[in-house]
């Protein structure tokens, strides 16, 4: 791919897993969008919400595969199919790009290995390895890895340095809270100045409040980098893990994170135009959304290119 790719305004998809959830998706203990991969009645319904947000004005869609980290996995006592959820999750982003006959490239989501929206405590050799194992499926079906969620300056570089073994260009999606930092305690700079890798090809908050992307768009501007952000729609500006919320046995019908979390009815499509239109002002290239924007969202703030 064209490394210089996000030096000009992009368009990324919106959030797929609780689209799954919106449209039909009953899923089982903490898998969330995973059990739309492990259960087969529902591929046609991932294919579908890929090629919603293509046919939105999507210029990059992400792989389903944030959830079919090796760890959720063994929780949920369906580890056997690992290598088959994540394989399985980028030939279908891979369909829907042939159904839309469009040029759109296709990010495999690398995510944060342990629970979402917490740094990751475990040693290094533990975490490369799970971000290695995952990597190496998905690698080969994608364009680029987008690292999805990070929590940690340490993360983005052992993921970064896994990447790089496969020459995976990366986009780093980090987490921030409130306060502008990293839920590690660290700031954006001091990452990117610490641990910057020659494979990055943008930075962009990831799942962050669009309030929290509009405070930290000063600093991240600074970076002399493509960025960007993928905002959620989450009434709690700081998310918690999913065990906080949902206590699901593998094999009874998880909660959906909204019930817990909140979904903010009220930023409509064009309201998202207005928060990204004073983004780009900052400099941002990179817009997308992240949980619960859906096509609307993206084919508004599409309008901006």
């Amino acid at each position: 791919m064209d490394l210089n790719f996000f030096n000009q305004i992009r368009i990324l998809d919106g959030g797929m897993g609780q689209q799954l959830l919106a449209n039909g998706l009953i899923s089982k203990g903490t898998l969330w969008s995973t059990s739309a991969i492990l259960e087969e009645k529902f591929h046609e319904l991932v294919v579908n919400i890929h090629l919603s947000f293509i046919n939105s004005g999507a210029e990059v869609i992400v792989t389903n595969t944030f959830a079919s980290r090796k760890l959720r996995l063994i929780q949920n006592k369906v580890d056997q199919h690992f290598r088959y959820v994540n394989e399985k999750a980028c030939l279908l982003s891979i369909k829907a790009k042939e159904l839309s006959k469009k040029n759109v490239l296709i990010a495999g989501s690398l995510p944060c290995q342990t629970d979402t929206y917490v740094e990751d405590n475990r040693d290094n050799k533990t975490i490369e390895l799970d971000f290695f194992e995952q990597a190496e499926i998905i690698g080969p079906h994608v364009d680029f890895l987008y690292l999805d969620v990070i929590s940690s300056g340490k993360e983005i570089d052992l993921a970064s340095n896994v990447a790089s073994k496969f020459n995976k260009p990366v986009l780093v999606g980090v987490h921030l809270k409130k306060n502008g930092l990293l839920p590690s305690g660290e700031t954006l700079t001091s990452i990117f100045q610490k641990y910057r890798n020659n494979n990055w090809i943008g930075l962009i908050g990831a799942c962050v409040s669009p309030e929290i992307a509009e405070n930290s768009a000063a600093e991240i501007s600074n970076l002399n980098i493509p960025f960007g952000y993928k905002a959620n729609l989450w009434k709690i500006e700081e998310p918690t893990p999913v065990k906080t919320f949902n206590t699901a046995k593998p094999d009874e019908v998880g909660t959906n994170p909204n019930i817990a979390l909140g979904k903010r009815e009220e930023i409509s499509g064009k309201l998202f135009y207005k928060f990204y239109q004073k983004i780009i002002k900052n400099g941002a290239t990179i817009l997308g959304g992240c949980c619960e924007t859906t096509p609307e969202h993206i084919r508004e703030i599409s309008k901006l290119k």
